[in-house]
This record gives structure tokens, C-alpha cells and sequence, in this order.
């Protein structure tokens, strides 16, 4: 499977000059974030991808729509792999709003409040696990992208990448970074 991390959204831009949540709840992509977005779609597109799925955050929708629309194919709403709550801008919008944003999605699986109250590390942890091992035998593993989270792909596979960064995983669970290959901060 192949892992992309949303593009840089609002959040990113403000966190990184000051270091400090500028409180900016489920934040969208910036031109940057779009951009970098496009160049996961490229990056993306040499492989046989034929499955997207994507973390209910406004950042990682907003990616996935770009990616999917370079692929021509739908988009799947996969909770498991949204962030782990630690700012603002990992409060969520409501499940009917994203519906009415992206009417061609569905979203009637989530709950209205889909995100979680708190900080939630070690669950976030568990949530990789479960979508690891529901991964692992999926048929459409070595055809599908992800888009989602600093946390989520940290815990996942270990690398702390950088906005719009591509990762292949396999199976056996070695993690490969495509794109940026300066990304990775282990």
C-alpha cells in the first residue's frame, strides 16, 4: 500500500514559524498543499493503484480529491486513519457538513462527531494496528493509497514525513519513502 500525508493545510504554515497551535480547527489546504498534493498524484500514478482512501480530515479530503481525480477513481472514507488529536486543527468537521461538501462521498458510516475528544496516543497506536491487520488481507493491498496523518504514518511505519510525502509499505510492513526523499526524519 502506499501512504501519502496531506498537503500543507493553514495549520502546518502557522505551526511551523511559531511552533504553537494558532487554533485553527480541521484546516484546509493551502496553494502549497495543493500543489504538493499534485506531485503525490504524479508520484502515485506509477503504480497500479486502484483504491483511495482517505482520513475524514478536511487536509487529507482535500488531498485525496486531488489524487483521485489524477487517478480517475473514487474515494473511500476510512476513519481508522485519521490524526491523533493532539491540536486545534485535529477537531473534525461533522459528518452531514462533509457530506454537503463532498456530495458524491459517502460519509453515512461515520458518526456526526467522528473525531475523539482528547489526545489518544496509545489508541491511535491500536488504530494503526487494527488497520494494519485489516491491510494485510485485503486483496486490493498492493493497489491502493492512503491519504492521512504525521501521527498516523508515524505510528504506522516509524518515519516522521513532511507534508505531500509518499510512502510504499509492504506487506511484511518495511516502509520505503517515494517522495520527497529528504522527507524522512526518523
Amino acid at each position: 500500500m502506499i501512504l501519502v500525508r496531506h498537503g500543507q493545510s493553514e495549520f502546518n504554515v502557522h505551526f511551523a514559524k511559531t511552533r504553537q497551535d494558532p487554533g485553527i480547527a480541521d484546516p484546509s489546504l493551502t496553494d502549497e498543499g495543493r500543489r504538493q498534493a499534485a506531485q503525490a498524484a504524479e508520484v502515485v500514478r506509477a503504480f497500479d493503484i486502484r483504491h483511495v482512501m482517505a482520513s475524514p480530515f478536511t487536509r487529507a479530503l482535500q488531498t485525496a480529491e486531488i489524487i483521485a481525480g489524477a487517478l480517475k477513481l473514487p474515494v473511500e472514507i476510512e476513519p481508522l486513519v485519521h490524526e491523533h488529536a493532539a491540536f486545534v486543527c485535529d477537531i473534525g468537521t461533522p459528518a452531514s457538513e462533509l457530506g454537503k461538501r463532498w456530495p458524491g462521498w459517502r460519509f453515512d458510516h461515520l458518526p456526526e462527531r467522528w473525531w475523539p475528544e482528547a489526545e489518544e496516543e496509545h489508541e491511535m497506536l491500536s488504530r494503526c494496528e487494527r488497520f494494519r491487520d485489516r491491510m494485510a488481507t485485503a486483496e486490493f493491498y498492493d493497489h491502493t493509497v492512503i491519504v492521512s496523518h504525521w501521527g498516523f504514518i508515524r505510528g504506522l511505519t516509524g518515519l516522521r514525513v513532511t507534508n505531500g510525502a509518499v510512502v510504499r509499505v509492504a506487506k511484511q510492513g518495511e516502509a520505503e519513502l517515494l517522495h520527497p526523499l529528504e522527507a524522512a526524519l526518523s
